[in-house]
């Protein structure tokens, strides 16, 4: 991934480890799981200089993921998971996607000021939490986000691309899967044909970022222990299932979304008795979609 822009002198740094990384003593599957948002090391100055309280900024986490796919490094496979929140820097967007309204000095032009992410408030660098409360009483500078960039999404990435080249070296092919975890409000008409949200949205780029029976398994599997699944609506995958997913070259990126009602409190952001078996799942997940591959 190349990213586009000029060094500049920065200030002390915040994150020396902003990537936890759990491998597995031996990979023996074509696998790599992430979560990007799952992170929960909040810089003190950022929280000092927001309006809002922890718990409220909290709400943009895909809290306790990391906790949902922990079994993947026992089962043979890396988790690559952020430490840093959502909310200050998000893996999960284009590098410089950045809203202009929040800055006081002129982004440079190789920043995506125009999609639809950033529209939305939710770029590199989030005007708002995912309950539309606005993170910041003042105009951020391009240098705040610079390094946010340099020192958090960068790191990520070049792990994940370290972790994805080693893997398909060493298979012939990787299959990545994007972990994420999604509110249990929706909009129905962003749910096609269900009538509510279902527990898992699997997103596939509407077919483009992953080999179809790749999602087809999945789907099987997840039916298969009890879970209603939908595909690609309202969630197709973000930057990253997009940007890594390249089926022709053999890399296939799957996201995964999970109905945050199965295993936690949305309002106090509180694990429920459902972490556990959602998390013995998701490991029954991994070993069904492992003892498939002869399909893809």
């Amino acid at each position: 991934m190349a990213f586009t822009g000029a060094s500049t002198a920065l200030p002390t740094v915040e994150y020396r480890d902003p990537v936890q990384i759990l491998e597995p003593l031996r990979q023996r599957i074509p696998f790599v799981f992430a979560s990007p948002h799952s992170g929960t090391d909040y810089p003190a100055a950022f929280l000092s200089g927001s309006p809002l309280d922890l718990l409220t900024i909290r709400q943009s986490e895909d809290s306790f993921v990391d906790e949902i796919f922990a079994s993947a490094p026992r089962l043979g496979a890396p988790l690559l998971c952020a430490r840093f929140p959502r909310a200050y820097c998000d893996p999960n967007r284009e590098p410089f996607e950045l809203d202009q309204g929040m800055f006081e000095d002129t982004l440079p032009s190789y920043a995506n000021t125009t999609s639809l992410r950033v529209a939305g408030g939710l770029g590199v660098i989030a005007r708002i939490t995912a309950g539309n409360k606005e993170i910041y009483s003042r105009k951020l500078t391009f240098a705040e986000a610079e390094r946010r960039i340099r020192e958090c999404y960068q790191p990520y990435h070049a792990a994940l691309k370290a972790q994805i080249d080693r893997t398909k070296e060493q298979f012939g092919h990787v299959i990545l899967i994007d972990c994420h975890s999604m509110p249990s409000s929706v909009n129905a008409s962003c749910l096609g044909h269900h009538r509510q949200r279902p527990d898992m949205i699997l997103g596939d780029r509407y077919g483009t970022s992953c080999d179809s029976a790749v999602v087809d398994i999945a789907e099987r599997l997840l039916r298969d222990l009890g879970y209603q699944v939908g595909r690609n609506a309202p969630y197709a995958g973000g930057f990253t299932t997009q940007f890594y997913g390249r089926p022709v070259d053999h890399v296939h990126s799957l996201q995964i979304e999970i109905n945050r009602a199965l295993y936690m409190d949305e309002r106090t952001i509180e694990p429920r008795p459902g972490l556990a078996s959602l998390a013995k799942d998701m490991a029954a997940l991994i070993d069904g979609m492992s003892a498939q591959l002869d399909l893809i």
